[in-house]
């Protein structure tokens, strides 16, 4: 059944949708399938929005990273899952997160241990947890325990 007759087209839909905020390509083609949108109508808009610009995958993916980077402090493990679980292909999550070094993801690490410690601090299990739930790699979380003094046995 198609929307278009009904209401606005998939194409002005998808343009409200991006005016609250980025989406990918995967979101609006979803969005748009649970309103009721044809598959043709669907491509045909998701086309005109990219060849538009409002639809870019990897811009969105790179904003994404860092948002989430400077506001959670989420590792490469965490983002890499959340980018995947949104949509984005895996070439396109690994272009972006390949801008990441290793003394980025500690120093995000080292971020965490702050706050961490802000917060009243703990056990090192719970900070080790803490920084495997925001997707750090063993290696930093080692790293940072030890650089804190916390004996990682």
């Amino acid at each position: 059944m198609t929307k278009a007759s009904e209401g606005p087209s998939a194409f002005d839909r998808a343009v409200r949708l991006l005016a609250l905020r980025p989406h990918f390509v995967a979101e609006v083609e979803r969005k748009l399938r649970q309103r009721g949108y044809e598959a043709g109508e669907i491509a045909a808009a998701i086309a005109r929005l990219e060849e538009l610009g409002y639809l870019d995958d990897p811009a969105t993916a790179a904003e994404y990273v860092r948002l989430q980077r400077e506001r959670k402090g989420w590792g490469r493990v965490r983002l890499r899952a959340e980018l995947l679980r949104r949509g984005v292909s895996e070439r396109v999550a690994a272009e972006v997160l390949e801008t990441s070094t290793d003394e980025d993801e500690l120093e995000l690490a080292r971020r965490e241990l702050v706050r961490w410690r802000r917060g009243g601090g703990g056990e090192r299990a719970q900070l080790a947890r803490r920084l495997e739930r925001k997707g750090f790699p063993a290696r930093v979380i080692v790293s940072v325990l030890d650089e804190a003094g916390l004996d990682t046995w």
